[in-house]
């Protein structure tokens, strides 16, 4: 084997190495494993990965970038919450999606989303009933989604996917909270799926962004 050829395969299991250290941190990170605040050490993470330091350093500089933690050189790096400021603008930007699509949609695809989105409360009552937290946070996700994607404009949705990250992530800040209000969050589902299917773009406005305030929770 060819020096070249031995180090482009270092290379190349070096990045794959790299991928997965930043999969499973940022993973732990948006689903709460890792709360705003914990301190990560590169020798501690490397060992749960099962990947050597470098990796866990190189993940660690990508997900400073991306804001989620904030490294302090040779003591490792904490995670970071997200602001007030940013929890309002998040809650805006979903708003400004959701609504604009489903007022686009023709009647035929919203007719099929609700019968979709209904199957989806079922499933958000059997989670909630096991309290089985991330299923039902991954099932929100899917039904937010769903309006966007109603509205058939692939940027609209392309838009929308950059906030998937920040939704998951105050959403397992959220979850007591969530929890605590079963009943009103999957009655105001209902009533989304309702107007949903009416084509009441006017009310279908008016209850989400009831719905997005009342279910934001407090910034970490």
């Amino acid at each position: 084997m060819s020096t070249n050829t031995r180090s482009s395969r270092t290379a190349t299991e070096s990045m794959s190495a790299a991928e997965r250290a930043y999969s499973v941190i940022r993973g732990q990170i948006l689903n709460g494993s890792h709360v705003p605040g914990t301190m990560l050490g590169e020798a501690a993470l490397a060992t749960e990965i099962g990947v050597s330091r470098t990796p866990v350093r190189v993940a660690l500089a990508r997900l400073q970038d991306e804001g989620w933690i904030h490294i302090y050189p040779k003591r490792g790096a904490i995670v970071q919450g997200i602001d007030e400021r940013t929890v309002s603008e998040l809650a805006d930007a979903r708003y400004v999606l959701e609504t604009t699509a489903v007022e686009r949609a023709s009647e035929p695809m919203r007719k099929r989303l609700a019968e979709k989105l209904g199957a989806l409360i079922t499933q958000h009552r059997a989670a909630f009933a096991e309290g089985d937290v991330a299923r039902f946070i991954e099932l929100t996700l899917e039904f937010h989604r769903g309006f966007v994607e109603a509205g058939d404009n692939r940027v609209m949705l392309e838009m929308y996917s950059l906030l998937s990250d920040r939704h998951r992530f105050t959403l397992f800040m959220n979850s007591r909270h969530l929890l605590d209000r079963s009943d009103e969050l999957i009655a105001e589902h209902e009533a989304l799926v309702a107007h949903l299917r009416s084509g009441d773009s006017a009310a279908f406005a008016a209850t989400l962004q009831g719905h997005i305030a009342e279910n934001a929770g407090p910034a970490h």
